[in-house]
């Protein structure tokens, strides 16, 4: 599998700013709308609305991409896994899905903390039309494991993460659109961990163990 993993570390680093930024133009564009509404004097009760609802979800944007991508927490090699239920609950708030998280706080090694959260990226993918995402977390003072469900109608694991899992050399080149199934299938090799995908009709179940 080692052989799909040809990214420089710049390419993979400016594409995953590429992802980043794609995540938040939306919420900061519709700031950006109330504020123009506001210059033009009318609807401002809608327009400030528009304003706070735009702006919590940016930030949750941020504050997820920090955990999942980025290098919080660098001082310590770990991260709290209430930390990562917290800006889960946040994100997946201003998704389709709801979500239930089940599983006692730990400290965990940073890179697993963010491939779980990459997983519950990959999981609402999967479940466009919304649904339930169920996270999981066991054994996480010994050996965690981590199970990710996805309930919903027209469920659908992305093409080009089956392909990275599958171990193939990709026939288009990772971008911006399939950096993040990349850097989940490298984040599962970095910390030892194996994902197993099940699919049915209405559920797809993510695991790493």
């Amino acid at each position: 599998m080692t052989d799909i993993f040809s990214l420089s570390a710049t390419d993979l680093a400016a594409l995953l700013c590429s992802r980043v930024c794609h995540d938040i133009i939306s919420p900061v564009g519709a700031i950006n709308n109330g504020l123009e509404l506001l210059d033009e004097g009318g609807a401002d009760e809608d327009a400030m609305q528009l304003i706070r609802a735009s702006a919590v979800n940016a930030s949750a944007r941020l504050q997820f991409a920090r955990l999942a991508f980025g290098a919080a927490g660098s001082a310590g090699m770990q991260i709290d896994t209430g930390d990562a239920q917290a800006v889960a609950t946040a994100f997946i708030r201003n998704e389709k899905p709801e979500l239930e998280w089940i599983g006692n706080r730990a400290l965990l090694p940073k890179n697993k903390v963010k491939l779980l959260l990459n997983m519950i990226l990959i999981s609402n993918t999967a479940i466009p039309r919304g649904g339930k995402l169920t996270v999981r977390l066991d054994d996480v003072e010994t050996a965690p494991r981590f199970t990710i469900n996805a309930n919903g109608p027209m469920v659908r694991v992305p093409a080009r993460f089956l392909e990275l899992h599958a171990g193939r050399q990709p026939e288009e080149a990772i971008d911006a659109h399939s950096v993040q199934f990349y850097y989940t299938m490298l984040l599962a090799r970095e910390t030892g961990m194996t994902i197993s995908i099940r699919a049915g009709a209405e559920e797809i179940i993510l695991s790493a163990t």
